[in-house]
């Protein structure tokens, strides 16, 4: 079955990036000349996704704004000749057919599942997390996509971390020497990490783990994990692998350091902006 549906979290605070986020999405953020959702979103169109689903709360009205038509500033771009911006704001809305869900239920990153789950029906689809990117030659997400074309099993994708920050992350655990998981440990001590790839907000799951998600009761801080609902899938028996980045890398945003660090990694994409990174650090 083609993997056509996509769902976005992006019902998040940002408090970590606050005052930056108290009136904007952190997902709005800019890098560089795009909003963080952009990338992603890109990303998932380049997988082949056609209908992408964004689980949104009250005050995320920028993000539905963003992917929408603005024909006061088309007009403005179009009569002062200012063609290639007037065609990258045209295709922002024409890029996927995009549907927002208001997010209910119990705090945690298993929620926007829930709260999309008529919308995605019996078919395979992506769960992503809103501030969570890759960065590679190819679409991570296709990655993914290609890879269940293969093995017909829902999985989430990993990244290899130091021993000295697996304690921040879940960290898969194999079964024997392939790709199929046995378990997720959350933030395991390094001495007892059973690997050292950290699992992040990009996956495909099925309508199996919905279900399982649907009456799995909430984890840790009272929260309603995804990942809880996926170990209890392994645990019942289903097949669920790990698919590591090729030719790129995880990038994440919720946080000040690592906000700066995506904007490196995005900024010497540009000779220009790369010259002035240059420029400074030889200060």
């Amino acid at each position: 079955m083609e993997i056509t549906k996509a769902v976005i979290a992006v019902a998040g605070s940002g408090t970590r990036l606050l005052p930056a986020t108290k009136a904007q999405p952190k997902e709005m953020l800019p890098i560089i000349n795009k909003p963080i959702v952009q990338y992603l979103v890109e990303e998932l169109v380049e997988a082949g996704i056609k209908d992408i689903i964004m689980v949104t709360r009250w005050d995320k009205k920028a993000l539905e704004d963003h992917f929408d038509r603005s024909f006061e500033l088309e007009q403005s771009l179009e009569k002062t000749g200012k063609v290639e911006i007037l065609k990258e704001v045209q295709k922002l809305s024409e890029m996927a057919n995009f549907i927002y869900v208001r997010q209910k239920g119990p705090y945690g990153n298993g929620t926007p599942l829930l709260s999309a789950s008529t919308l995605i029906g019996d078919e395979p689809f992506i769960y992503a997390f809103g501030d969570d990117l890759v960065k590679s030659k190819v679409s991570f997400t296709k990655q993914l996509v290609d890879l269940y074309k293969l093995e017909k099993s829902p999985m989430i994708g990993v990244q290899e971390v130091s021993e000295d920050v697996v304690d921040k992350y879940g960290i898969v655990k194999y079964r024997g020497d392939g790709i199929e998981l046995e378990d997720i440990v959350e933030k395991p001590a390094k001495e007892e990490a059973p690997s050292r790839h950290a699992d992040f907000g990009r996956m495909i799951l099925n309508r199996e783990i919905v279900d399982i998600l649907a009456r799995t009761a909430c984890g840790k801080g009272n929260e309603l994990w995804i990942i809880d609902a996926i170990r209890n899938y392994i645990q019942e028996g289903g097949r669920f692998l790990a698919k590591e980045v090729e030719d790129g890398k995880w990038i994440t945003t919720g946080d000040p350091e690592n906000y700066l660090r995506a904007i490196l990694t995005y900024a010497v994409d540009y000779p220009e902006l790369k010259k002035v990174m240059v420029e400074y650090c030889d200060r």
